[in-house]
């Protein structure tokens, strides 16, 4: 895996930079005479989108995709790899020109030009910035119209922000969708209205929050994964973990379940309509890597957006003395609700490429 790619029998790379022309992915492996219902990607796209409500950047853009291949006459897939650029058009990169010689606290600045040198692109965070999970929620979108014709759903919500907990959803028998297309994405629509809240507050005092999604997955076939280095769970984190402010990743009870005593965390197994099935679910869906049968589902943890309005300390490269940034710019004061449709989008390639693979 290259630091732009993910996945084998399905590959998609990603390419381009915050405000470079476009940006874009190309998906190699995606079976052959498949209908996209081009709709239903736009709608998906559109839940990631900026510049649509109060709690993300107001930078506006289209990210109408441009398909340049991978599609016949009749606009089905015709197994060329399918490649799609998205125009980036509302960029403002003056805001970013001070940021050469001073970089941003809790940015990716610093150790890119440790290791890029002064060819780093700092125009928007370059290929660091969450402005690249539009082509993979592009690329996400086709796998879950796949994953959808095999029985395989796919949702997941904000868990919480700002430590305000949406409600957890049956982790056996979960009803997805969780919520209704369009509103905010969580399950208990009150503490929903919290986190806005706490959103604002952040938003007006000059700061940010972060919090945390959780992903659920039904209908997923057992018997996909392997122990050790072939585990699901390694395959997916390694991929969420590739979503720009994700700093945790944990399935099925998690870290708490360092808390409990065994006979509390193990599923105990029954038959539930002639299959083999567990009473709970602590596990998570997997076990010794491979997935039980079970609904699969964890959380990420999200970092608060680093670009802030309040004033930080930061270091001039050029003086090599300490100074004061304030950052400009467009930024959103919580990355997590936009994020929802990110960790949908990259769960999707990883089971829709694992179920090609058969593994």
């Amino acid at each position: 895996m290259s630091d732009y790619s993910l996945g084998e029998k399905l590959k998609v790379t990603i390419f381009g930079q915050s405000h470079a022309p476009a940006i874009g992915c190309v998906i190699e492996g995606y079976p052959a005479g498949r209908a996209i219902d081009w709709a239903a990607v736009s709608a998906f796209m559109a839940r990631r989108a900026p510049g649509q409500n109060a709690w993300s950047t107001p930078r506006k853009e289209a990210d109408a995709p441009d398909i340049l291949s991978g599609l016949n006459d009749q606009g089905l897939t015709c197994g060329a790899p399918i490649a799609a650029v998205i125009h980036n058009q509302n960029t403002r990169s003056g805001d970013y020109e001070h940021l050469r010689r001073v970089p941003r606290p809790g940015h990716a600045d610093y150790a890119a030009r440790l290791k890029y040198g002064d060819a780093f692109d700092v125009r928007g965070g370059g290929q660091f910035s969450a402005r690249l999970t539009a082509p993979l929620c592009l690329a996400g979108a086709l796998a879950l119209q796949y994953l959808n014709d095999q029985g395989v759903q796919i949702a997941a919500h904000i868990a919480a922000i700002g430590g305000i907990e949406d409600a957890m959803p049956d982790p056996v028998h979960p009803v997805l969708p969780l919520y209704a297309p369009g509103t905010f994405p969580v399950i208990d629509a009150a503490q929903g209205e919290k986190m806005k809240v706490a959103i604002e507050k952040a938003r007006q005092s000059g700061d940010s929050v972060g919090g945390v999604v959780r992903c659920l997955v039904t209908g997923l076939p057992g018997g996909l994964g392997g122990p050790l280095f072939g585990g699901v769970e390694g395959k997916i984190a390694q991929a969420i973990f590739g979503i720009p402010a994700v700093k945790g990743v944990a399935f099925g009870e998690g870290f708490g379940a360092a808390s409990l005593r065994g006979s509390d965390n193990n599923d105990a197994y029954c038959i539930e309509n002639g299959a083999v099935r567990t009473i709970t679910n602590h596990a998570g869906g997997i076990l010794g890597g491979i997935t039980t049968g079970m609904p699969l589902y964890f959380t990420a943890a999200f970092k608060p957006t680093p670009s802030i309005a309040r004033a930080q300390q930061s270091v001039n490269l050029e003086t090599m003395e300490k100074t004061e940034l304030t950052i400009q710019g467009r930024h959103d004061p919580c990355v997590v609700p936009r994020a929802v449709p990110v960790v949908e989008a990259v769960t999707a390639l990883v089971l829709m490429d694992l179920i090609l693979q058969g593994a």
